[in-house]
């Protein structure tokens, strides 16, 4: 129904194996075991000394990495032809001793709603999506290059990043994702493979989006660090769209520090994203991750959560538990809140017809692809994939959508708004620096429609041997708070996990 199903197409398959036999006939030195899990310090600080691997050496170990592990996993859609040519330059700069900054020679993986003016293909897993590459890369993508990452290759997600309709991490190209913990664990989406990849150590680093919950949800559980930027923060242009008002790229990695690395150099104004010319600029994201950042901050905590329909108090969650203790442990004011919820009944209406009007526009303008059109889209699912069963139930809800922009806009503008005081009262109300729940209670869908920041952060794994998770969010430009206190948990849980093959 989906196309190829579980693992990797033949096509992709061949295409790693080509690339990965290329960086092994070049790789001249051998990079030790365990650097799959090195911090981007750490293999900077490798790369800098004398004798220590290279970026093409780093790169040809993840490539062979990836040719040997993902077909159990599908989290790689494809790989970049031009990784190894790109690491070998910025050797060259490095050994000329120009060093672009901490993520010189890092490989990077991005999810496949991301444009890359490459010959990688952006499809969000579709293969209506599939044929002339993007004209340039994203705004994201750029910037992370001039800082003189190596991107590594495309992700993959759930298709059409959720609004087609399938289980999470199932893309028609790409196949059925899987946690690197447990293949027949949930593994979240829509991006999925960033969060396996990541998780497995294809990849110190990989990009995802979220509209709401897409960082979120993967990251935890998956057992990896994601950050949910406040909307534009990061710039959206050339990122397939769902909705301006709700999109985001964001970092994925496997520790706080890494992603405030990541945010240092995707951050920036863009022109041609207007939400991102009022983010604040020039902000050093790393600069308050030190050693005591959790002593005398005042952080909320959800007193209840809801399991099975059922409203549970915290004392219910011993996992939840065990984080509230460490951050209490390490000198912070825990102060029990109660979270109201905000009327959140024509959400997903809304969100629909944002989606069908800026997918539309979207492809109306990519050339070079078979469709132009969201109905185009769904013929050409039906004529690939037969009309025995729904295969594509969201997209065909979102070509269905009525909703004017002007009719959407004061609707949209007193829904978000809304959101947004849920978390304004608390902060405020209750002088907080910022807010900590169980992953479980999924108040990140609230966080994401007002538009505001959250990151979760791995606290350890369930009675399954499943990646446990706690989330932490606060007010819009609240990112060097949050990853301070965020940071300031991780280092005392000291609870990060890798998956056993």
């Amino acid at each position: 129904m989906f196309g190829i199903g579980h693992g990797v197409s033949a096509f992709v398959t061949h295409a790693i194996s080509l690339v990965s036999e290329q960086a092994s006939s070049g790789a001249s030195r051998p990079v030790p075991p365990d650097t799959e899990y090195a911090s981007v310090r750490e293999l900077g600080e490798q790369m800098a000394r004398p004798g220590g691997f290279t970026s093409a050496d780093l790169v040809g170990y993840l490539q062979d990495r990836i040719r040997k592990l993902d077909p159990q996993l599908s989290a790689i859609i494809e790989l970049n032809p031009q990784a190894l040519e790109i690491a070998r330059e910025l050797d060259r700069e490095r050994a000329a001793g120009k060093v672009r900054g901490p993520l010189h020679g890092i490989p990077v993986l991005l999810k496949d709603n991301i444009e890359t003016g490459d010959t990688q293909q952006t499809s969000a897993g579709a293969f209506g999506l599939v044929g002339a590459a993007a004209q340039k890369d994203a705004f994201v993508v750029e910037r992370l290059r001039e800082q003189g990452a190596v991107i590594l290759g495309k992700t993959n997600l759930t298709e059409l990043a959720g609004f087609r309709g399938g289980p999470d991490g199932l893309s028609s190209r790409g196949g059925q994702t899987r946690n690197p913990h447990q293949t027949d664990a949930q593994v979240g989406g829509s991006s999925s493979g960033s969060a396996a990849a990541v998780s497995a150590g294809l990849a110190p680093l990989a990009v995802g989006t979220e509209t709401s919950g897409s960082i979120i949800v993967p990251a935890a559980l998956n057992g990896v660090v994601g950050f949910k930027p406040s909307v534009g923060l990061l710039s959206r242009s050339g990122i397939i769209p769902a909705s301006h008002r709700q999109d985001t790229p964001g970092p994925m990695t496997r520790s706080v520090f890494d992603a405030a690395l990541m945010l240092n150099a995707m951050s920036g104004r863009d022109v041609q994203d207007s939400a991102s010319v009022e983010a604040p600029q020039g902000v050093d994201y790393t600069a308050l991750l030190r050693p005591g950042a959790l002593k005398d901050k005042r952080i909320g905590y959800l007193a209840t959560f809801s399991a099975n329909g059922e409203t549970l108090s915290v004392d219910n969650s011993p996992q939840f538990s065990k984080t509230l203790e460490v951050l209490k442990a390490q000198g912070a004011i825990l102060v029990p809140v109660n979270m109201r919820l905000a009327d959140a009944t024509r959400y997903g209406e809304l969100l629909f017809a944002d989606v069908k009007d800026e997918l539309n526009d979207y492809l109306g303008k990519r050339q070079g692809l078979p469709v132009r059109s969201v109905s185009e889209l769904i013929d050409f699912n039906e004529q690939r994939d037969g009309t025995d069963t729904d295969h594509q139930p969201v997209l065909k809800e979102v070509d269905a959508s009525t909703l004017t922009p002007e009719e959407r806009k004061p609707l949209w503008d007193g829904l978000i708004q809304d959101f947004q005081g849920t978390v304004d009262e608390l902060i405020s109300g209750q002088n907080l620096d910022a807010m900590v729940s169980d992953f479980e209670t999924n108040s990140y869908f609230a966080v994401a429609a007002a538009g505001y920041p959250g990151i979760s952060v791995p606290s350890g794994k369930d009675d399954d041997g499943v990646p446990t998770s706690a989330y932490f969010f606060g007010p819009r430009w609240g990112e060097p708070k949050l990853l301070a206190v965020a940071h300031g948990y991780e280092q005392a849980a000291q609870v990060a996990i890798k998956p056993k093959f």
